[in-house]
């Protein structure tokens, strides 16, 4: 691994230094690809996605003046690129990406242990996931940056390019519309 510090990989990268540019690459590929696979909800799709961030940032490392952190540019750059493909892949299906219905199936038991146990944890995992691929674009991707990337608010705000308000607010609207989306399922699974 290279111990270079990421600015001067950035001001390498910025000369044209390719190792360096893969090494800030290498640096942030999986958080990067973890926006992506939030934001799109495939695999393949997050992977296409994550590669065209980093060819967007190759293609503009000339133009970042390093007034935020390298994270925080890339991050945004995954922010934005995520968004244009929801909005593309929304027009194609010629109908809106924010389903407000979740579907629910049969309740699990409630058991922890067991097949049965890791069934349940599964079902619920793919709620959840389900439940989070649904929220609006704008809330899933503060919910992105903050629960999968670690990010607090104001950092996810600097990415995101609005106040750390807005970033609290949308945090407490995704809560509040993941509890609501969700609470069949617990209800049921209760009974």
């Amino acid at each position: 691994m290279d111990d270079r510090p990421e600015d001067r990989l950035v001001d390498e990268a910025r000369r044209g230094g390719r190792e360096a540019f893969a090494e800030l690459v290498r640096r942030h590929e999986r958080q990067v690809y973890g926006i992506a696979l939030r934001m799109a909800g495939n695999p393949a799709e997050a992977d296409d996605l994550a590669q065209e961030v980093f060819l967007t940032a190759w293609r503009s490392i000339g133009s970042f003046r390093g007034g935020s952190s390298f994270y925080t540019w890339v991050y945004r750059i995954a922010v934005n690129v995520s968004l244009t493909f929801l909005k593309k892949r929304a027009r194609e299906k010629n109908r809106s990406p924010f389903d407000e219905n979740l579907p629910v199936g049969a309740p699990s038991n409630g058991a922890v242990s067991g097949p049965e146990g890791a069934s349940a944890l599964n079902e619920l995992a793919g709620r959840v996931s389900g439940a989070v691929a649904q929220l609006p674009a704008h809330f899933r991707a503060a919910f992105a940056l903050v629960v999968d990337q670690g990010l607090s608010h104001a950092e996810a705000a600097k990415v995101l390019g609005c106040s750390e308000k807005t970033v609290s607010w949308r945090m407490h609207k995704a809560r509040r519309l993941l509890q609501s989306r969700l609470r069949t399922y617990f209800e049921e699974a209760r009974s």
